[in-house]
């Protein structure tokens, strides 16, 4: 993957990795995945994100491309998981005049995963929830989104260009280079959110509510490739998923939620919950997740991979 233009102004610079075969070694990736970051290039230069340690030479590559001989004024750090920044600490090190920007609780973890002396004090910019930093002619507003799912989440939202980076709140599986206008984008997009964020509901919902609030619309994360990452495929799927959790749709009397897709034999709701006869814990009875008549699991469990490969 080389540099993507997402405007004029901000450049894809993450890299595509097909040599994974399972993300987080339990959910099968056949196309791979994308460690997705950014540079924003105004009269200051943001990098937002780095990428995962298998991916760093590829990243530095496509980063000194996007640069073109400029040096980042500032690093923005969404999220500390190491597809997000287990380059930070060297990143910080090849440019010294560099400012680090995240929350206190993003230092926190910073501190732990890399040393105090990664990032000197001086050079953190600690941002609350609502603040803002200004490029130029492009701004950042930061948006706190504790468990979306790790407590130091926050999202950037850029507001000339309404972009929002979102972090791992709307991703999707699989390596942006092997997706194309006409692949099933939004299975990808569904499979993703409810194996990673989706037991975190309540929290996406907060988080949509805050967007909501600041006057942010609905426009769609930058990791969307191509031109139509402003179209309505991705906000009317996961508005779908929100309103799915919001009503407590499609829970079994365990109290365990099934996904929203209809299945094959398309019976009716109350067969499938008729699966359901253990009590909510318990390990033995018929696997409340799937149904009695087809036997499509509706919920695959975390280990299941089988199931998840056909979700």
């Amino acid at each position: 993957m080389s540099v993507n233009k997402i405007s004029e102004a901000i450049l894809g610079v993450g890299v595509d990795d097909t040599t994974i075969d399972l993300f987080e070694s339990q959910y099968p990736v056949p196309t791979g995945v994308s460690y997705n970051s950014y540079v924003i290039l105004d009269e200051k230069v943001a990098i937002l994100d780095t990428v995962d340690a298998r991916a760093t030479e590829p990243w530095l590559e496509n980063l000194s491309e996007a640069l073109a001989g400029r040096k980042p004024d500032y690093l923005v750090v969404s999220h500390m998981e190491p597809d997000h920044g287990a380059n930070i600490a060297k990143l910080a090190a090849l440019y010294p005049e560099m400012q680090v920007v995240g929350n206190a609780k993003t230092f926190l973890y910073m501190d732990q995963f890399f040393g105090a002396g990664a990032v000197a004090k001086e050079r953190r910019v600690v941002v609350k929830d609502g603040e803002s930093l200004s490029l130029g002619t492009h701004t950042l507003t930061f948006v706190f989104a504790p468990m979306v799912h790790w407590p130091e989440v926050m999202v950037s939202y850029e507001s000339t260009e309404k972009v929002l980076f979102s972090a791992d709140g709307f991703g999707r599986f699989g390596a942006v280079a092997k997706f194309d206008e006409k692949a099933d984008w939004a299975s990808e997009a569904r499979r993703y959110y409810l194996n990673i964020v989706g037991k975190y509901g309540p929290q996406v919902q907060a988080l949509l509510k805050k967007g909501r609030g600041a006057g942010h619309p609905d426009h769609l994360p930058a990791a969307r490739p191509g031109a139509d990452r402003r179209s309505g495929q991705v906000p009317e799927l996961l508005r779908h998923l929100v309103q799915l959790q919001a009503r407590g749709a499609g829970k079994d009397p365990c109290g365990k939620c099934f996904h929203p897709r209809p299945h094959p034999c398309s019976s009716p709701p109350h067969g499938r919950k008729a699966a359901c006869k253990g009590r909510k814990g318990s390990g033995d009875g018929p696997d409340p997740h799937r149904c009695v008549l087809c036997r499509h699991r509706s919920l695959p469990l975390r280990k299941d991979r089988a199931g998840l490969r056909h979700l």
